[in-house]
């Protein structure tokens, strides 16, 4: 019979004096590929226990890429671990008995506003080509919404609406029309399962943290690449939820002013699904935009991420031109010094 100590979740409790978790990319059961060699493998194990002798790692895995995930007795030696591997903190409870990791991120910047214009957008994004005609203003931006993008096509750098959500991963379909399966089975119902499958409704993922799973890897090139204006973000902010109201959200800026920023994002082309299922079939443009670690301004309301922004036409620049390798490094938090957060809103009870 096997022990509690054969699955991650029971190690973890046995060891609940190591509570700070980072998961690093480890390989690829499928294709094969492994992110160290033996060499660099062993490094990364000795840096964690340079960082926490008592510091101790399991196995974890999203489709079909593996991960090992170290856990660590303070936040400061697993920060120190995530940043020189550029590892990604994790909650326990996103990994199952079996060690399948479900990544949650609490619906990051699930809302946004654009308030500027869309010469100052072509300004600094260098556009040369703008299909949005006369771009309004708008109060908030929501997910499956169609929102300007600054994006790279063969014909240029194009400002255009394209419809927020990227293509979830094949596995999460899968999954669903699996559960919708055996739901109709048990109530008697013939299944044609492709079918099923090809129509089931994919309402989109609007941001992305593992930009080296398998099922992101596809985008990374600059083709992919887009920018997204935006002039402030939310979070949910259940800390100050009223009695018997609404939960508000907190709003975050560069300053006061609400001047023009930019989420690093991703585009994918003439994607054929089922967002919606009044809908069926559509083919759509696609977008979403990279997460981080949380800095020190938004982390007192979101514990666990952070739109990756962009300020200056030099990371622009970066963003869309830039090689993976080093475009990636924009995926990081924003200075403390260059976000506030803003004055509470009014939320109707």
């Amino acid at each position: 019979m096997a022990s509690r100590r054969d699955n991650p979740i029971a190690r973890w409790r046995l060891d609940a004096h190591l509570p700070h978790h980072v998961a690093l990319w480890w390989g690829n059961y499928h294709s094969g590929d492994h992110a160290y060699d033996v060499r660099g493998r062993g490094e990364v194990l000795i840096s964690a226990l340079a960082y926490d002798p008592a510091s101790r790692s399991y196995p974890a895995s999203v489709e079909w890429d593996q991960y090992l995930v170290f856990c660590f007795a303070t936040r400061e030696a697993a920060c120190r671990f995530r940043d020189r591997w550029r590892g990604q903190f994790i909650d326990t409870d996103e990994v199952d008995r079996k060690g399948a990791w479900t990544p949650r991120e609490g619906n990051v910047c699930n809302l946004y506003r654009m308030l500027s214009n869309q010469d100052a957008i072509r300004s600094i994004t260098r556009a040369m080509i703008d299909s949005t005609g006369n771009m309004e203003p708008i109060t908030e931006f929501w997910p499956d919404y169609r929102a300007p993008i600054v994006r790279n096509t063969p014909a240029g750098r194009e400002l255009a609406y394209v419809r927020w959500g990227l293509p979830s991963s094949s596995q999460a379909i899968y999954q669903a029309a699996t559960k919708r399966a055996d739901g109709l089975r048990k109530k008697g119902k013939e299944v044609d399962f492709q079918q099923l499958l090809k129509m089931e409704p994919d309402g989109g993922t609007t941001n992305v943290r593992n930009v080296e799973s398998k099922h992101w890897k596809r985008w990374q090139g600059v083709e992919f690449r887009c920018v997204v204006p935006f002039t402030s973000f939310a979070e949910p902010d259940p800390a100050n939820k009223p009695e018997g109201g609404r939960t508000p959200n907190a709003w975050f800026a560069a300053d006061p002013s609400h001047p023009l920023m930019f989420f690093a994002g991703i585009w994918v082309p003439q994607w054929e699904s089922v967002r919606k299922v009044k809908e069926g079939l559509t083919v759509n443009d696609l977008f979403g935009f990279l997460t981080t670690e949380p800095n020190g301004v938004v982390e007192p309301i979101h514990q666990k991420a952070m739109p990756a922004i962009l300020t200056n036409s030099d990371e622009i620049e970066a963003w869309l031109t830039a090689p993976w390798e080093q475009a990636r490094k924009l995926q990081r938090p924003l200075r403390d010094d260059q976000l506030i957060l803003l004055a509470p809103e009014a939320v109707a009870a």
